[in-house]
C-alpha cells in the first residue's frame, strides 16, 4: 500500500493544478444539482414489519384521513379568570379555526367546543388540523399558514403553541456552538503544526470534502429518503475525520521537512505513504462501520449509515489527493524554520510524548488496573439503559413543541402526550356483527388498569377499520406506559378469535417498536463489529494480542461513553449546563450509531499509534522500547486529533434537536475516553507489559494473512533530494 501512495503522491504533485481544479469542480456540480434538484428530508423513524407499521400502512390503504399530518393546537387563557368558554375567547377560537380549515391540503379541523376537548378547569384546550398528505411531504407553507391562522386567538389573549407530527421542527445546523467548535479546532491546529499556513489546510480540505458529502446527500433526498438527523450526522463526521486525515500527513511531512536535507516532493510523497497509508486504512474500518449498519435491517438507519459512510470515503480520498496537491503549492512555507539540528539527540524529538510514555510504560499495571475500574464505574449507569424517541419534553423550555407538551400535560394529564391508537381490522368479520365486536373492545381496553381514558371508536367510510384512541396514566416516556403497550398486545389474540385484527400504533407505539427492534439488532451489530476489528488489525500488525487488546478497550470506550449518556439524558444530570430540558429514555438508534462512528475512530487512534511502534520494533527488535518511541512520535499528534474531534462533536451537545445533542454528546465523551484514556495510557501500558509476545503470529496464519505496509517498509531506504532527482527517478 505505502509503495503504490507513494507513486500516487508524486503523480499528485505534478498534476496538482488539475487535480486542485477536479475536486471544486465537483464541489461545483454537485452544489448545483443539489440546489436546483433535492427533496425534502423524512424525520420519521419508521421500522418495515412491527406492529405500528402495519398500523400506518393499514391507515394509508383503507383509511387514508386518519394517517396525514396533524397539527394540534393548544390554547391556555391567561390568568384573568375567564375560561377557554367565554364568548370573546371562543370567538376568536373558532375564527383561527375556520381559517385553518382553508388551508390547501386539510382535510379536517376538529373544534374544542363541539368535540368537548377542553380541560376540567376550562383553562386549556386543544384542536387537530389533518392534512392530506403525511408529515415527511408537508410543506413549510402550509406549516407557516397553521400559525398565522391562530392570529385572532392570540390577538384576543390567548397564549397558542403548537403540536403534533404536522408541526416537528426541521433540523438545523451551523449555530454559534458549532462554529466555536470548529475555532477550538483551527487552535488545535495551530498549535500542534506551529504554523498557520499548515493550520489551514485541514481546515480548508475539510469543508469541501463536507460540502460535497452534504450536498450530496441533499440532492438524494430527491429520490431516498434521509432524514435530517443524516444530513447532521455527515457533518459532524465530515469536519472530524477530515481534519483530523489530513492532520495526521501535514503532521508527517512537516517532521521530514525539519530533517536537514530532506526534499520537498520527496517528503510530501512520504507523508503519503507512510501516514497516508494509515488514513486509508483507518477510513475503511469507519466506512465498513457505518455501512454495517445495513445489518440492523432498518431503512433509516442504513440510510444515515451510508450517508455517513460516504462522507468519510471522501474525506478519505481529499486526504491522499487534494492534500498532498495543496501541500505541494505551499512548497517552502511548511518547512519548519528551525530545523532539526543535527547534533541534537533523536530521542528528544517528542519529548512530552517520550515522558509519558516512559511513565506508563514503568508502571503499567497501576496504569492498567485504574484506567479499566475508572472505565467499568462510568459503564455503570448503562446497565439500566432504556431506550426510546424523545417526545416534545425533550425539546427545548422555550420552543413551542414543548410549551403545547406542558400544557396539555397540566390540562389532561401526563398520558395524554402519550396517546395510542388502537387500530382494528374487522375486514373479516360479518357486518352484522363489526359495531358490537369494536365495541367490546373497546370495553376490554378501559378495564385495563393502566388507561385512563378511552375515546369513542371512529370508522373509515367502508366500516372496515375502526380507530379508538387511548390514553394511558403515564407519559410517553414512563416505563408504565411502555409496559401498557406490551400488556395490550399480549391481550390482541383473544381479539383475534372474532375475527378482528387489533393494532397499537401512534407515535408512543412506534417509538417502543423501534427502540425493541434496535435492541433485537445490537448483538449481531456488535459481533460485526468485533470480528471485523480482530481480522483488520491481525492482517494490519501481524499479531493476535494487538487485535484483542485492541478490541477490549473499544468495548469499555463503548460502555463508558454509553453510561455516561444514560446518567446525563436518562437519569438527568447535568440538564442545567448541558441545555437537557427534560429526563427521558437513550435515544433509541444511539447506542449502534455509537458503537458504529467509535469503532471507527478508535481503530484511528490504535492505528496511528500501534503502526510507529511496530515501526520501531521492526528496525530494533527492542518491544518496550518500541512502545515509549511509538508515544514520542505520535502522542502528540493523537491527543490533538482526539481535541479537535471531540471539540467539533461537542460543538453540537447545544443543538435544540434532543436526539443531535444526544449524539453530539456521545461521540464527544466517546473520542475523549478512547483517545485519552485506552489509547494513551491503556495501550502502551498493556503493550509493555506483553512485551515482545505482543507482535507474535502463528505461522500458518501469517501465512494466510495479506501483507499491508503500513510503516512504508517497502520505500526506498533513503530520499533523494531535489538535486539528484532525475526525470526518470521522478516518474516512479
Amino acid at each position: 500500500m505505502a509503495s503504490r501512495l507513494y507513486a500516487w503522491a508524486l503523480w499528485v504533485i505534478r498534476r496538482r493544478g488539475r487535480v486542485t481544479a477536479g475536486w471544486l469542480l465537483v464541489l461545483a456540480v454537485v452544489g448545483g444539482l443539489a440546489l436546483s434538484l433535492s427533496g425534502r428530508t423524512n424525520d420519521e423513524f419508521t421500522v418495515p414489519g412491527v406492529e405500528s407499521q402495519q398500523a400506518q400502512d393499514l391507515l394509508k390503504e383503507e383509511f387514508p384521513q386518519a394517517s396525514g399530518a396533524v397539527a394540534r393546537v393548544v390554547f391556555a387563557s391567561p390568568d384573568d379568570g375567564r375560561e377557554l368558554t367565554d364568548p370573546g375567547y371562543a370567538k376568536a377560537v373558532s375564527a383561527g379555526l375556520k381559517k385553518a380549515a382553508e388551508i390547501s391540503g386539510v382535510t379536517a379541523v376538529t373544534d374544542p367546543a363541539q368535540t368537548h376537548t377542553v380541560s376540567a378547569s376550562g383553562t386549556v384546550a386543544y384542536a387537530d388540523v389533518t392534512f392530506d398528505v403525511p408529515p415527511s411531504d408537508l410543506s413549510e407553507q402550509a406549516r407557516s399558514e397553521v400559525r398565522s391562522a391562530m392570529d385572532s386567538a392570540r390577538e384576543a389573549g390567548l397564549e397558542v403553541e403548537f403540536g403534533g407530527t404536522a408541526m416537528a421542527p426541521r433540523t438545523e445546523i451551523g449555530g454559534i456552538p458549532e462554529v466555536i467548535g470548529v475555532v477550538i479546532a483551527l487552535i488545535v491546529l495551530a498549535v500542534t503544526l506551529g504554523s498557520l499556513i499548515a493550520a489551514g489546510l485541514p481546515l480548508v480540505t475539510a469543508v469541501i470534502g463536507v460540502g460535497i458529502g452534504v450536498l450530496g446527500v441533499l440532492f438524494l433526498t430527491r429520490f431516498v429518503d434521509l432524514s435530517g438527523t443524516a444530513t447532521v450526522l455527515a457533518v459532524m463526521l465530515g469536519l472530524a475525520v477530515g481534519i483530523d486525515y489530513a492532520l495526521f500527513i501535514i503532521a508527517r511531512h512537516r517532521e521530514q521537512l525539519a530533517e536537514p536535507g530532506s526534499d520537498l516532493d520527496d517528503s510530501i510523497a512520504r507523508a503519503v505513504a507512510t501516514a497516508g497509508s494509515a488514513v486509508v486504512f483507518a477510513g475503511a474500518t469507519v466506512v465498513i462501520a457505518l455501512a454495517a449498519l445495513a445489518a440492523t435491517g432498518i431503512p433509516f438507519l442504513t440510510a444515515m449509515g451510508l450517508a455517513a459512510a460516504a462522507t468519510v470515503l471522501l474525506a478519505v480520498l481529499i486526504a491522499v489527493s487534494l492534500v498532498p496537491a495543496l501541500l505541494s503549492f505551499a512548497g517552502e512555507r511548511l518547512r519548519p524554520r528551525r530545523p532539526a539540528r543535527p547534533e541534537r539527540p533523536a530521542r528528544e524529538a517528542g519529548a512530552w510524548g517520550r515522558r509519558w510514555g516512559s511513565a506508563v510504560a514503568a508502571r503499567p499495571v497501576v496504569v492498567l488496573v485504574t484506567g479499566v475500574v475508572a472505565l467499568l464505574a462510568l459503564a455503570v449507569p448503562a446497565l439500566d439503559m432504556r431506550l426510546g424517541l424523545p417526545s416534545n419534553a425533550a425539546r427545548p423550555t422555550d420552543s413551542t413543541q414543548h410549551k403545547s407538551y406542558d400544557l396539555l400535560t397540566e390540562g389532561f394529564g401526563p398520558g395524554f402526550n402519550a396517546a395510542l391508537a388502537a387500530v382494528v381490522d374487522v375486514r373479516e368479520v360479518p357486518d352484522d356483527r363489526r359495531q358490537t365486536t369494536v365495541t367490546a373492545l373497546r370495553a376490554k381496553l378501559a378495564e385495563d388498569r393502566g388507561v385512563a381514558a378511552v375515546a369513542q371508536p371512529v370508522a373509515n367510510a367502508h366500516g372496515t377499520v375502526y380507530v379508538i384512541g387511548v390514553v394511558p396514566r403515564t407519559g410517553p416516556d414512563d416505563q408504565a406506559t411502555t409496559d401498557l403497550v406490551h400488556r395490550l398486545r399480549d391481550n390482541a389474540p383473544a381479539v383475534g378469535k372474532t375475527g378482528a385484527t387489533l393494532y397499537l400504533a401512534g407515535t408512543t407505539a412506534a417509538a417502543i417498536d423501534v427502540s425493541g427492534k434496535l435492541a433485537g439488532a445490537l448483538p449481531l451489530f456488535v459481533a460485526i463489529i468485533v470480528v471485523l476489528a480482530f481480522i483488520l488489525l491481525t492482517a494490519a500488525f501481524r499479531s493476535l494480542l494487538i487485535p484483542l487488546k485492541a478490541v477490549l478497550g473499544f468495548l469499555l470506550s463503548v460502555a463508558a461513553a454509553t453510561g455516561a449518556s444514560v446518567w446525563v439524558f436518562q437519569d438527568g444530570h447535568l440538564n442545567g449546563p448541558l441545555s437537557v430540558a427534560s429526563a427521558a429514555p437513550v435515544t433509541c438508534f444511539l447506542p449502534v450509531l455509537l458503537i458504529g462512528v467509535l469503532f471507527g475512530l478508535a481503530m484511528d487512534y490504535e492505528v496511528f499509534l500501534v503502526s510507529r511502534m511496530r515501526e520501531h520494533h521492526e528496525h530494533t527488535g527492542e518491544a518496550k522500547e518500541a512502545v515509549v518511541a511509538g508515544m514520542a512520535r505520535s502522542g502528540r499528534v493523537v491527543c490533538a486529533a482526539a481535541l479537535i474531534m471531540t471539540a467539533v462533536f461537542a460543538g453540537f451537545i447545544f443543538n435544540d434537536d434532543p436526539i443531535i445533542k444526544s449524539i453530539g454528546f456521545s461521540l464527544a465523551i466517546g473520542v475523549a475516553i478512547d483517545a485519552f484514556i485506552v489509547r494513551m495510557a491503556l495501550v502502551p501500558a498493556a503493550m509493555a507489559l506483553l512485551g515482545r509476545h505482543a507482535w507474535k503470529l502463528p505461522t500458518w496464519l501469517d501465512r494466510l494473512l495479506p501483507h499491508i505496509d503500513i510503516e512504508g517498509a517497502g520505500l526506498p531506504p533513503r530520499a533523494a533530494t531535489s538535486a539528484d532527482r532525475t526525470p526518470e527517478a521522478s516518474a516512479v
